[in-house]
């Protein structure tokens, strides 16, 4: 069976009878909730989160929270939580579970849409990948991922962690979703859970808001042992060449100067009278003496 968001759009995929067998569902409440082996995928966030261990309670987002099954362990922490979900059916169940955060509906492809600095934390279980996949003419999956991290990275406060638990189909999109979150102004990288195994095998994005001066290391890859994998070197793979943990440096690319102290140059003119002929427009032709510097004087 293909991967539920190769087959419909999450807010078409996820209806009413899907949000009810998702959330009724006695396999998956087992590996979510109850099933130590796989560590509780919301359980493994809120550890990578590290937040400080004071007793005081943090204000956290829970994106792509469905039904609010991720959102019992933020609760049961006593932490208060903010959950977005782009299905209106799972929100219903979610209400109907009298779960203890407030539901927002919104797609998180288009920007999240709170205020700057306000949270202290946020997770999200197997959501992401979902922005990577054009479900509409208008969506554009590198502008999409842009507004989400773009977001996301406003709305926390320095110093804080996002940690995405993650499916990607490839390494492709793995890179996308990377840049897009290095390009955003986080630092962090990716921590892989029981690298060896390809049923408990899970990967987690961890990302820090803030300085490089703010950042911590990378928490460490758990192996089938229950032992952490080593994180020595900043790109370590076990035996079979699985990457186990990856950091990533803060990148923001600077932005590139039209102008130089030679001018804009006769390539930039020529891109440009062609862009104005693809519009209509009447341009002049082009010849030797196009984008020719003019003397200070005759």
């Amino acid at each position: 069976m293909p991967r539920p968001e190769f087959q419909a759009p999450p807010e078409i995929f996820y209806n009413d009878s899907e949000a009810r067998k998702y959330t009724t569902s006695s396999r998956i409440i087992e590996i979510q909730v109850v099933f130590p082996l796989f560590h509780l995928f919301s359980e493994r966030a809120l550890e990578l989160l590290n937040l400080p261990n004071d007793g005081v309670p943090r204000l956290l987002l829970d994106i792509g929270c469905g039904s609010g099954i991720s959102g019992e362990t933020l609760s049961e922490n006593e932490h208060h939580w903010i959950g977005f979900d782009i299905s209106q059916s799972m929100l219903d169940v979610a209400l109907e579970r009298e779960v203890d955060g407030d539901l927002l509906l919104a797609d998180m492809g288009q920007g999240l849409g709170l205020r700057p600095g306000v949270i202290d934390g946020a997770i999200s279980i197997s959501a992401i990948q979902w922005l990577c996949n054009a479900d509409k003419s208008s969506h554009e999956p590198i502008a999409r991922l842009k507004a989400f991290f773009g977001s996301l990275y406003r709305c926390l406060t320095r110093g804080s962690r996002a940690v995405l638990q993650l499916y990607s189909d490839n390494a492709s999109q793995s890179e996308m979703i990377m840049k897009a979150a290095m390009r955003a102004g986080f630092a962090g990288g990716v921590v892989v859970d029981f690298p060896h195994s390809t049923r408990a095998r899970k990967t987690y994005l961890v990302l820090t808001c803030g300085s490089s001066s703010m950042q911590t290391s990378l928490p460490k890859g758990k192996g089938e042992d229950r032992e952490s994998c080593s994180d020595d070197d900043d790109d370590e793979r076990d035996v079979d060449g699985k990457q186990t943990v990856g950091i990533y440096d803060r990148h923001r690319p600077t932005k590139r100067m039209k102008i130089t102290k030679k001018g804009k140059g006769k390539a930039w003119v020529i891109k440009k009278k062609n862009q104005m002929r693809n519009k209509g427009y009447s341009v002049p032709p082009d010849t030797k003496y196009t984008a020719r510097k003019r003397k200070a004087c005759f």
